[in-house]
């Protein structure tokens, strides 16, 4: 039962994944259409983050109120719908519009699953949980690459929802299986468990440089996330279709980086897998900002920035409810939640401004500096040192 739990949670990550990719991956193609500028893409981002920050804040509160399984399957349900909707979209405007639910859906998912995980599975599960992630990240550039190739970008939008739609469909039939940690010692009861206010939570040691690291780290996973393909096709020359499918060439490394991840994590302890996946995001980057390598040597490095970024974002999480305490750490992750997409709000807007000034080529520099930045926070005292 325990592990057809796990099963079931890694599925309803693939699904939290599945839409990251989509925008960047299709944008180059639907900005055209729309008859917008190509930094636009900065403003559908901002909005499905600001959707995420919005519902990361209330998960603790929803989790308590209708418990992880039904916060899931609901919020699987909404994203599906949002997608649907961005499929039949054929103004800027209701793009936006769609954009809203997938970001609402999005938070109460990633919150509410991460805190679970952290709770019941040991690191290496965490690790896992967020290749899965990457899995659904990986899918969605194919499937717009072929949409593109053979219909249009609106069918790679209809294909992913209909994929949505069978995930969500799966967590219903699954609802039982929640009750398996019911019966285990690790289990937090809802009266111990403690919501934890913003100010509060600022208030204890270490807190603040986490939420802080959240905030860079997720600016260059999701900066590179929306940008790789336009970065391509600006510097590179690359067609529409194979930009589309190369993007998914840093969800690969962030994939493949989570699954080896996991062998390792429980033995080196959280704060070295941040050191080592910032030491490898350092090395892709910095490959990318010598514009005379080949064209393969660049998609490599994109494959080691993701490689780098993989063991990140689990480690942080992971330590949260040994480092805060276990009865806070579903506000506390809210928190992170809010605060990483905080950085997936403004990130992403940030460079496309700084991309119509200075070109596609800044893209390398605003990631060296976001990624020093994430570095300096993670590593002042509160810091995970395990």
């Amino acid at each position: 039962m325990v592990s057809l739990l796990l099963a079931v949670i890694y599925l309803a990550f693939v699904s939290l994944g599945l839409p990251d990719s989509l925008l960047g991956a299709g944008w180059p193609a639907m900005h055209g259409g729309f008859d917008v500028p190509l930094a636009y893409a900065g403003i559908v981002s901002a909005i499905i983050a600001a959707g995420t920050v919005l519902s990361s804040l209330f998960s603790d509160r929803l989790t308590k109120k209708f418990t992880v399984k039904y916060v899931v399957a609901a919020s699987v349900l909404a994203t599906a719908v949002a997608l649907l909707g961005f499929s039949f979209s054929g103004r800027f405007w209701q793009i936006c519009l769609w954009a809203i639910p997938y970001g609402l859906g999005a938070g109460a998912i990633d919150a509410a699953l991460n805190n679970y995980v952290a709770l019941y599975y040991s690191a290496r599960h965490m690790s896992w949980l967020h290749c899965f992630w990457g899995v659904g990240t990986i899918i969605s550039p194919y499937i717009m690459s072929f949409a593109l190739t053979y219909a249009g970008w609106q069918s790679g939008y209809r294909m992913v929802s209909y994929v949505q739609f069978g995930i969500a469909a799966v967590l219903l039939c699954s609802l039982p299986l929640w009750k398996v940690h019911a019966k285990t010692k690790t289990e937090i009861a809802p009266a111990k468990t403690q919501s934890v206010g913003v100010l509060r939570a600022l208030k204890i040691r270490g807190v603040a440089a986490t939420l802080c690291g959240f905030v860079c780290y997720c600016a260059v996973e999701s900066t590179c996330m929306l940008w790789s393909a336009s970065y391509l096709m600006g510097t590179r020359e690359i067609t529409e279709e194979r930009a589309a499918a190369f993007a998914s060439l840093f969800f690969i490394g962030i994939t493949a980086g989570r699954f080896l991840s996991g062998f390792v994590a429980d033995k080196l302890g959280d704060a070295n897998m941040i050191r080592i996946g910032a030491g490898g995001v350092a090395v892709g980057v910095l490959l990318l900002t010598i514009r005379s390598l080949p064209t393969g040597v660049v998609l490599a490095a994109l494959v080691l920035v993701g490689f780098g970024c993989a063991p990140i974002y689990p480690a942080i999480i992971h330590a949260t409810p040994k480092k805060f305490g276990a009865e806070y750490s579903q506000s506390i992750i809210g928190l992170q939640m809010a605060a990483a997409y905080t950085g997936t709000l403004l990130a992403p807007p940030l460079f496309g401004w700084i991309s119509s000034a200075a070109g596609l080529k800044a893209l390398p520099i605003y990631l060296a500096v976001a990624l020093c930045a994430m570095f300096l926070c993670l590593e002042l005292p509160g810091a995970p040192k395990k």
